[in-house]
């Protein structure tokens, strides 16, 4: 099988491409596009068997890009961490749609589906079948329980549960890990906002994320506002955010 993945972020097209280099053996070639305009010159001369499309894109959405095509001869795999679009997606026929950050268990069950379908877009699944994949997607807790991080020298895939805290390190982001653990991203920590605020994580400060969810044991007004972290760890947390994080552990 043959696979494009058109994502304006970088991070998000090498992380899938790893995964699925990694994790799906039955993709054999894959070519990225950072948008809608570069992807439609890559489809002049590159035929995808599955095509991985962000739909929150600058300029033109995956949407757009998808109802400007004159023909889709290949299965089109939403991906995306706004699940608002779902909808949307169910009306263009979508073949799956995945939520950011991307589960490998999803993702592999996702190319099995496509592999062992026929290749033709009439197998496209049936408008019962995209209802209930828009039903899970707004009713699974948890799409994913793991997250690749990115940093300077490759990638590692972690267990989400297993990251206590994340600390913006200028325009790097330094992971805490159980077992004491360290990781250091080259993403910045607006990213990870963006990846894990809705897994259980809370924005506590401008300069850090802590896994409310897993790690938090409790809060002090000791010399300021701290999250108290089930390592020891203390964590500061803003003023503009105290009113929200007391609400969510009240």
């Amino acid at each position: 099988m043959r696979a494009m993945i058109v994502d304006d972020e970088r991070y998000c097209r090498d992380n899938l491409k790893l995964m699925l280099k990694e994790y799906c053996p039955a993709v054999e070639e894959i070519r990225c596009a950072p948008g809608a305009a570069q992807a439609r010159e890559l489809l002049s001369s590159f035929e995808p068997d599955l095509l991985f499309l962000d739909i929150h894109m600058p300029r033109e959405s995956g949407i757009d890009f998808l109802q400007k095509l004159e023909k889709q001869p290949f299965k089109v795999v939403f991906t995306t961490a706004h699940n608002e679009y779902a909808l949307q997606a169910l009306k263009l026929h979508a073949f799956d749609y995945l939520e950011k950050p991307i589960s490998i268990d999803e993702l592999q069950k996702t190319v099995a589906d496509a592999k062992a379908s026929a290749k033709s877009v009439d197998s496209s699944p049936s408008f019962d079948d995209l209802q209930r994949m828009v039903r899970e997607m707004y009713t699974r807790e948890e799409t994913s329980d793991r997250i690749s991080v990115a940093m300077q020298k490759g990638i590692e895939i972690i267990e989400i549960r297993e990251i206590i805290r994340l600390a913006a390190a200028e325009s790097y982001t330094e992971l805490y890990l159980q077992g004491g653990r360290r990781l250091l991203s080259s993403k910045n920590i607006k990213v990870y906002e963006d990846l894990l605020c809705e897994k259980g994580f809370f924005r506590c400060h401008k300069s850090h994320i802590i896994n409310a969810r897993h790690h938090l044991k409790g809060y002090s007004r000791v010399d300021g506002h701290s999250a108290l972290m089930r390592n020891g760890d203390e964590v500061p947390i803003s003023r503009r955010k105290l009113q929200d994080f007391l609400n969510l552990v009240q």
